[in-house]
């Protein structure tokens, strides 16, 4: 029988909240200038959600990569959570998802079967969206995190960049705001992993309906 796990207990931040400080990143950044290329028609001067590549005349590879720590105490939601939110990147782009690499960081007094979990669910969130996990990376870490390097396809006339938005535009929202409020709750033990339902469900809807 498995034990009942409270996965945001193993790490000092939740998901997104773990980022790097963007005003540091770009400091940083500024110093590390990268190489440009003509069919790089998304990078990293635009701050967009992923890059876009063009590999022929009709067709652009769309990549982006995503991962963080819990931000639920299911190990197989967690899965789910992180694998939509790294497709999320691709389907905001315009994109159709085709092929996703794990990334694994995983502390192994926790046991496999945490881990099975996690990747049963994102295996099968995956699957879900029609792209299919091709491979990974893993290494013992003393805090989990879990994500997807997911690459996708596109039209070049179809990509959808941030930097094209202008003043006037209308924002859709595809799903409600909120979740790291709700997730930093439940890892302070304020809440419960059942009184959030709603939003776990949100957090794990993929957004390709959107496009």
């Amino acid at each position: 029988m498995k034990e009942k796990i409270q996965l945001t207990q193993y790490s000092t931040k939740s998901g997104c909240a773990a980022k790097l400080s963007a005003t540091d990143l770009k400091e940083i950044m500024k110093e590390v200038p990268l190489g440009r290329v003509d069919e790089l028609l998304v990078g990293t001067e635009h701050g967009d959600d992923a890059a876009a590549f063009k590999i022929g005349r009709d067709i652009v590879l769309i990549q982006t990569v995503d991962f963080f720590t819990p931000i639920v105490d299911s190990p197989y939601l967690f899965g789910q959570i992180a694998a939509a939110n790294a497709l999320s990147d691709v389907y905001a782009m315009g994109g159709k998802p085709i092929t996703a690499l794990c990334l694994v960081a995983f502390p192994p007094k926790l046991g496999h079967w945490v881990l099975e979990e996690i990747l049963k669910g994102g295996r099968d969130k995956i699957e879900e969206s029609g792209a299919v996990v091709v491979g990974g990376h893993s290494l013992e870490d003393r805090e989990p995190k879990f994500g997807y390097a997911v690459t996708g396809i596109s039209h070049p006339d179809k990509i959808v960049t941030s930097a094209d938005a202008k003043i006037g535009d209308k924002l859709i929202l595809t799903k409600p705001i909120g979740l790291g409020i709700l997730a930093t709750a439940l890892k302070g033990e304020i809440i419960t992993e059942e009184e959030m339902m709603d939003a776990i469900d949100n957090a794990r809807t993929l957004n390709r309906k959107a496009i």
